[in-house]
């Protein structure tokens, strides 16, 4: 499968994105699809999922002002942040999970190439 992440940019604290992640290919089977992002110098943490049934999760640090959605039809996940903290700055990676829930802990599981988001004034 291929997953293509877009939406990522500069914004300033409290303003809004959204970031798509679109798969294609082998989209037959995948189960969960989720979000991570990785800060500069910190590890790949746990943002958002969401499974084909729509049930959701979120880290906390992000509940309340994020949303995940997903569009089966377009097979597109969906991140919609609102007031956002420069603290949210990272990398963001959308995850097929073809074995779980989004959370992409297994082998079963594909990876998107990245988009930035930049919160600063």
């Amino acid at each position: 499968v291929q997953l293509q992440a877009s939406g990522g940019g500069l914004v300033q604290p409290g303003g809004s994105l959204t970031l798509s992640c679109a798969a294609s290919g082998s989209i037959l089977g995948i189960n969960g699809m989720g979000w991570y992002r990785r800060a500069p110098g910190a590890q790949r943490e746990f943002v958002a999922a969401t499974t084909i049934g729509g049930d959701t999760n979120y880290a906390d640090s992000v509940k309340g002002r994020f949303t995940i959605s997903r569009d089966n039809a377009k097979n597109t996940v969906y991140l919609q942040m609102n007031s956002l903290k420069p603290e949210d700055t990272a990398v963001y990676y959308c995850n097929a999970d073809y074995a779980g829930s989004g959370y992409c802990n297994t082998a079963l599981c594909s990876w998107g190439q990245g988009t930035q988001v930049t919160v600063s004034s």
